[in-house]
């Protein structure tokens, strides 16, 4: 409910403070006196597009407070904890216009964003009026408005639900179909990759050990040929030498020769040194044998895997895992088939489900919309109407997470008249009324929101005007009702009642808005009975409407 409104610089309003209350608040005027520019100035402060220029002339910024009670399960909690913004059992909304165009919003004390008020008005009011394209008037809501009334939450939460699965079930059929046609469109090259790949048989870390094998064995091969004549220089050459030698000298020692003593040692040292080295070449060449054709193969090998690596453009150590991701596509193309098969089947039967569960929405949407147009054409009556024909129109559309209807009302003024859209067949008043029935009808048990009706009473007069009147003070009870209205028989139904009025003050007009104690508010409701001249008669009159309602 709305409790407070305070706004401040905006249009002709310098300083105003408004405190509502529950039931049926009214608000008359003088035409011009400024009862619009309330409603843009709430309209404002809750996010609404509307006039760009709302800055008091000569004012630096202009700026509208509003202040909304809450009860624990308002829908406005949900958006609030959504957005992070603090909650209570009040709201407060606050939001700036400066003069060059700049907007800030507030919502209690917390900065946001014009998106967050717009989200949290649609929680907590409605605007109506004779232009409500935002409301009764927008086919687009029609829909909505018949499920609200019908009570089918549980219907729309099955089709929803269902319409998702067959959403699921159809990107799962789709993304198959392009892996397989894109599988089938490189299986020649997969069948000869694996292939190759099988049979090569590459292993992780296999490229840089065969590497080193092969450079060891073409080492190998240039060493041992200097070591083998290095074996062969000792054992065909300085051995036999120094043996020849040594056995040259023991021959002719003691023979008048002194000193050979000491040479023959050291060549028997000596002797004894190249055989140790001989022996230990020999066993260092018989280390070095290895067969010729295992280079050929180990290099055969190393070559084959480099180019493999070459050919599919990755590393030497990537073709493991890069055969077995082959493998699974020719697998996956393999099994195809029936995995394709098997979703297909899956989507048929979320598709039965879902059309099951539009059906069942569909034929609940059909039998309340009988109940609705019963209700309306009951609410017209004491309107009225009651010659008008009021009828829910049910279409076929394309199916949706919200089924396969499409809902829009129409109407047919009189009796034989052809059935059209409210907004091109209704006339002001008749538009009004329908607008009406509609409402009182659509409200049921919701009375979370504050409804404003701006001169919904227009075109309208009379014993109308009184059961028009009837109907908003009975919309009203139990919640909160705003009514911009020229009508005293709608006046007169107010349980609180204000005036908006226009003063000139040091040259400048500013608009007020001033609660009317009964006294005041029987002048009022005459003013508005026989106009700028307020006579006993009218007073009679006033005095006899607030008898007759109250």
């Amino acid at each position: 409910m709305l409790r407070a409104l305070e706004i401040r610089d905006l249009l002709i309003i310098d300083h105003l403070e408004l405190q509502f209350q529950s039931g049926l608040n009214v608000l008359t005027g003088e035409t011009g006196a400024g009862k619009s520019i309330l409603l843009d100035s709430l309209g404002f402060v809750l996010g609404w597009r509307g006039r760009s220029e709302l800055v008091r002339q000569g004012a630096k910024q202009g700026e509208v407070t509003a202040e909304f009670d809450l009860t624990d399960d308002h829908p406005a909690h949900a958006i609030l904890e959504e957005a992070g913004l603090p909650q209570g059992d009040s709201l407060l909304l606050r939001r700036i216009n400066t003069a060059d165009g700049r907007k800030t919003a507030w919502v209690n004390d917390r900065r946001c964003s014009g998106e967050v008020l717009r989200a949290l008005s649609a929680t907590l009011l409605e605007l109506h009026g004779q232009h409500d394209d935002r409301g009764l008037l927008n086919p687009r809501g029609h829909r909505a408005m018949l499920d609200h009334f019908a009570k089918v939450d549980g219907h729309l939460a099955t089709t929803r639900q269902t319409w998702s699965a067959v959403a699921t079930a159809r990107k799962a059929v789709e993304a198959t179909r392009s892996a397989l046609e894109s599988a089938r469109a490189e299986e020649e090259f997969l069948r000869h990759a694996v292939a190759e790949l099988d049979k090569l048989s590459p292993e992780v870390g296999e490229e840089a050990t065969l590497d080193t094998r092969r450079r060891q064995m073409q080492n190998a091969e240039r060493v041992r040929g200097d070591i083998a004549r290095a074996h062969t220089l000792l054992t065909e050459g300085a051995e036999l030498t120094a043996a020849e030698a040594y056995r040259w000298l023991e021959s002719v020692n003691g023979e008048g020769t002194e000193g050979l003593d000491e040479p023959l040692a050291a060549l028997d040292r000596a002797m004894a040194e190249l055989g140790d080295a001989e022996s230990a070449i020999g066993r260092i060449l018989s280390g070095l044998d290895f067969d010729p054709s295992e280079l050929e193969n180990c290099e055969e090998r190393l070559f084959a895997i480099r180019a493999l690596a070459r050919k599919h453009d990755v590393l030497p150590d990537e073709l493991a895992t890069y055969g077995e991701d082959l493998r699974q596509k020719l697998a996956a193309l393999d099994a195809g088939d029936q995995d394709l098969a098997a979703q297909e089947a899956a989507l048929t039967q979320a598709q039965s489900a879902y059309d099951a569960a539009a059906a069942a929405l569909s034929a609940a949407r059909q039998s309340h919309a009988a109940e609705l147009d019963t209700a309306v054409m009951a609410e017209l009556a004491p309107l009225k109407m009651e010659r008008a024909v009021f009828k829910t129109d049910i279409s076929p559309t394309d199916p949706g997470p919200e089924g396969i209807d499409a809902v829009s009302f129409t109407v047919a003024t009189n009796p034989g008249a052809p059935a059209g859209a409210l907004n091109k067949i209704a006339s002001g008043g008749e538009l009004s009324r329908f607008l009406l029935a509609l409402k009182v009808c659509l409200r049921g048990e919701d009375a979370s929101k504050t409804l404003i009706f701006d001169e919904i009473d227009r075109g309208v007069g009379g014993a109308t005007a009184d059961a028009v009147g009837r109907r908003l003070r009975a919309l009203a009870d139990g919640s909160q009702v705003l009514v911009v209205t020229h009508s005293p028989q709608v006046a007169a139904q107010g349980a609180h009642h204000w005036r908006v009025q226009k003063q000139v003050q040091d040259g400048v007009t500013l608009s007020q808005v001033v609660p009317l104690p009964p006294d005041e508010r029987v002048d009022e409701i005459a003013r508005m009975v026989s106009g700028d001249v307020i006579t006993e008669e009218a007073r009679g009159a006033a005095k006899a409407l607030l008898v007759l309602e109250n």
